[in-house]
């Protein structure tokens, strides 16, 4: 049987036009672009401080988070300043002096590339944080941080296990 003619250029129509729409690809590609920079912007809130397992630090119900600052750690055997092993516990606690030399010449190293970083910060307002083992003596924190003070770090704090606040 014959198709009439308005059949046949229905039937051309749909095998022109019946094809399945096609998945525009540069539309896809934008919104990826956009998801991947949405991700990287807000994937800087992570931990700003070193972990280590050679430092146990105490708890606290501080709920300040850190800042990127220059981070000073006290182990139970070495100092070291932004991960860099400085001076030894015992030579520190051994030093008559209230500062100690080996760490002072490395906070004078990074306070000169702070300078170069940003020339607005004045001497009170740069920051160092100290991640010392809840173990360490007391006469070595205090040490370590008269030592932060006399190198120019007028901002000192102390790094701290945030615990609930309900608990005792």
């Amino acid at each position: 049987m014959k198709m009439s003619s308005r059949a046949e250029r229905m039937e051309r129509h749909h095998k022109r036009w019946g094809r399945g729409g096609a998945l525009n690809l540069v539309s896809l590609m934008d919104i990826f672009t956009i998801l991947v920079f949405f991700l990287l912007v807000n994937s800087s809130d992570g931990e700003i401080l070193p972990s280590t397992r050679a430092v146990q630090l105490p708890e606290s119900v501080a709920e300040d988070k850190p800042r990127e600052t220059v981070v000073v750690m006290v182990t139970e055997s070495d100092i070291l300043v932004q991960g860099h092993k400085v001076a030894s516990v015992t030579a520190a606690l051994a030093g008559e002096d209230h500062v100690v030399p080996a760490l002072k010449a490395a906070l004078a190293e990074q306070e000169a590339r702070i300078l170069r970083a940003d020339a607005s910060v004045t001497p009170d307002r740069r920051e160092i944080t100290i991640m010392g083992n809840k173990e360490i003596p007391y006469a070595l924190l205090k040490r370590v941080m008269a030592t932060c003070a006399d190198a120019g770090f007028g901002q000192v704090s102390l790094a701290v296990l945030q615990r609930p606040a309900g608990k005792g």
